[in-house]
């Protein structure tokens, strides 16, 4: 749902995800539907715009991890994973973090591991997917493979 200034929503769709290395850390571009004049009269449209994640409010319910995400390259530490670290979390006594290997928040300690044991790691309880590196993008939707298939 977009969210207008004067606090009235309209439903929108979502085309991607962008993740700013400035400003607002998160970006999203819709589609946001409209009208044009047309030599027959008026039609059906849709204009695509960037807007904040302030701007936009979830519908419960709905799905997004199928919606695309891309990262500013600078960002990004690595084009592609070389491994995976698992760290404690620095704000939940017993919680720990995954990260990619080339994460900078993986360096200095942890235990480096392949993909299967990362998933593992994450499945345990307190643990999540560093939200700066590749793990959340790469991780998370491989843990909900095969959901709902057994």
């Amino acid at each position: 749902m977009l969210v207008l200034p004067d606090k009235q929503t309209m439903e929108v769709r979502l085309y991607e995800r962008f993740r700013a290395a400035r400003g607002h850390p998160w970006r999203f571009r819709i589609g946001v539907p409209s009208w044009v004049a047309t030599e027959d009269g008026v039609a059906a449209a849709e204009y695509s715009v960037w807007v904040t994640d302030r701007q936009l409010q979830p519908i419960d319910g709905v799905d997004l991890s199928q919606i695309p995400t891309r990262r500013d390259p600078s960002t990004l530490s690595a084009p592609e994973p070389s491994g995976w670290v698992v760290r404690p979390a620095p704000s939940r006594r017993g919680g720990t973090v995954v990260h990619d290997a080339a994460c900078r928040e993986a360096v200095g300690g942890g235990v480096e591991m392949g993909a299967l044991e990362a998933l593992d790691a994450l499945m345990r309880p307190g643990a999540q997917a560093c939200q700066d590196c590749a793990a959340a993008e790469v991780l998370i939707p491989a843990l909900n493979l095969g959901q709902g298939n057994g």
